[in-house]
């Protein structure tokens, strides 16, 4: 894979960077997205129900392979137990970038999430730290060249912003595919929940359009780069831009 989005819960990239995403399967780069647990403990839905609605988001996507690590939602920690897992599947795609949940969010699940991802691709790096794969072959070691960070529901002071004023459509469809979360008009016996109200989109759409503006872009996505600062060869990512600005 060219680049893996990591998500705590399956559709926190949905939220947070499927307009990117969409924007570079479109351009031919193969990207999975790995959620580390099912969600179930989250106030809507069932874990069989969110892998199915995952499936269904990440065909909109055009992903190339979505994965579930099967971890204990509300109990991640960064403990070795739970950083091989990750590490097994950074070895087996071997990607050249990896997307991270925000440094630290409402939901205490995703700070969690980065320090558990964080570490988890150092050690993947590392040749002593001995994984295997699922036809128990050792793995060779393998440490992705760039690690960034998506906005979530706290705002940050962005590194970048990503245009994807020709993807917010896609991302809202991805987004609406976990149908048992969002876009609920009524919520049944279950609870309703802040972002499971139909307005949920009014307020995802003005961030992006303010992220896209602080950019030049009509809408764009956030990210904070890990390993500051931002390693340059050549100028090519600002000559194929031309922001409004």
């Amino acid at each position: 894979m060219d680049i893996i989005a990591f998500g705590a819960h399956p559709d926190d990239t949905e939220l947070s960077c499927a307009g990117t995403l969409a924007s570079l399967t479109r351009k031919g780069l193969d990207v999975a997205v790995i959620d580390l647990t099912r969600g179930e403990l989250g106030s809507r839905g069932t874990p069989e129900l969110r892998l199915a609605e995952a499936k269904k988001a990440a065909e909109i996507l055009g992903l190339k392979a979505r994965d579930n690590l099967g971890l204990p939602d509300t109990e991640l920690q960064n403990t070795r137990e739970l950083q091989l897992p990750v590490i097994e599947r950074v070895r087996h795609y071997k990607p050249h970038i990896c997307i991270l949940p925000a440094p630290s969010d409402r939901h205490p699940d995703h700070g969690n999430a980065a320090r558990l991802l964080i570490d988890a691709i150092f050690y993947s790096g590392l040749a002593k730290i001995v994984t295997q794969d699922k036809k128990s072959n050792i793995q060779q070691p393998h440490r992705p060249a760039h690690i960034l960070h998506y906005m979530q529901d706290q705002p940050f002071e962005p590194d970048f912003v990503f245009d994807i004023t020709d993807t917010i459509d896609q991302k809202e469809n991805a987004i609406k595919a976990f149908e048992s979360q969002f876009n609920v008009f009524d919520p049944g016996d279950e609870p309703a929940t802040y972002i499971s109200d139909p307005d949920f989109f009014i307020s995802l759409r003005a961030r992006a359009k303010q992220l896209g503006h602080l950019a030049g872009f009509e809408y764009g996505e956030g990210f904070i780069y890990y390993k500051k600062p931002f390693p340059v060869s050549s100028f090519e990512f600002l000559m194929a831009t031309k922001p409004k600005r």
